[in-house]
């Protein structure tokens, strides 16, 4: 979907990305460390909050949908072997590189610099695939997105979720910890309680929302595979989406104290490369 870089929808789409990045890092939450999370400790917390992170966004697509303000959705496709392998190297090229896509976000606004190399990866991933596999022509599905099927019943489930999900921090007062004044209540929300792993990856899901309602698939990943393609929609805006992106990850880990700028050795970059290119570009395409 094409926006008016000078217009306000934009600028605030920007700022959407900035808080986002700031919530990745915040959150400290990817794929990666969620399943190792599973392994290490045999806890489900990271995990569950990213499958709420996607509940908030196609609980969102079902409300805008039911509201008819839904734009034109990527088109559903059917699940086939080439699913299954691209998300077996999906997991190696994330063992390799460390994260995934949100985690090499989180680690270069760390200051690990290697991770910027996770991106050209990415892309020279996206070259292989043709060659590497050949021309796949995967089977789109006729009736759309099966999220989008659902009956409207369910988007008022989803906003009824969503105001408890939303106002259980500051209605909760059986915390004897808690602030007696709702505004009290409110800033601890803000400054405390909005940044755990939990809830900072729910900020991600519903930021990602309102971007993609205004902008449609603008993710650094999303740029790099049409690039590959040959094709140039929106560049300059998706490129400010994915600086805002950043910048909102360098300024959450300042804040932490998590910035600590670090050395690229030769090992790191490889790795880094080498993770993007398996996981994120060969694997994203299928």
């Amino acid at each position: 979907m094409d926006i008016a870089i000078a217009s306000l929808a934009f600028v605030f789409c920007v700022f959407c990305a900035g808080v986002m990045g700031f919530a990745i890092q915040r959150g400290a939450t990817c794929t990666v460390a969620a399943v190792d999370e599973v392994i290490s400790k045999g806890t489900l917390r990271r995990l569950a909050s990213l499958v709420e992170a996607s509940v908030w966004v196609a609980g969102g697509l079902l409300v805008a949908q039911a509201l008819h303000v839904l734009p034109k959705m990527p088109s559903g496709y059917a699940l086939n072997q080439w699913t299954l392998l691209g998300g077996a190297l999906l997991g190696l090229g994330a063992l390799v590189n460390g994260a995934c896509v949100f985690g090499a976000i989180a680690r270069f606004g760390s200051g690990q610099w290697a991770y910027a190399a996770t991106p050209l990866g990415f892309y020279l991933g996206c070259l292989s695939v043709v060659p590497v596999f050949g021309a796949l022509k995967p089977e789109k599905l006729p009736e759309g997105s099966l999220v989008l099927q659902a009956p409207a019943w369910v988007a008022v489930l989803f906003v009824l979720f969503a105001l408890w999900r939303l106002g259980r921090p500051l209605w909760n007062r059986r915390d004897p910890a808690a602030p007696v004044s709702w505004f009290k209540r409110l800033r601890k929300a803000l400054t405390s309680y909005l940044w755990s792993p939990h809830a900072a990856t729910t900020v991600i899901g519903i930021t990602f929302f309102f971007t993609v309602m205004l902008l449609g698939a603008w993710g650094y990943t999303d740029l790099l595979a049409d690039l590959a393609r040959g094709m140039s929609r929106s560049v300059v805006a998706r490129c400010l989406m994915a600086l805002g992106l950043v910048a909102g990850a360098v300024w959450g880990g300042w804040t932490a104290g998590r910035f600590q700028s670090t050395s690229v050795t030769a090992g790191q970059l490889l790795a880094c490369v080498a993770g993007g290119e398996v996981a994120f570009g060969t694997a994203g395409r299928h």
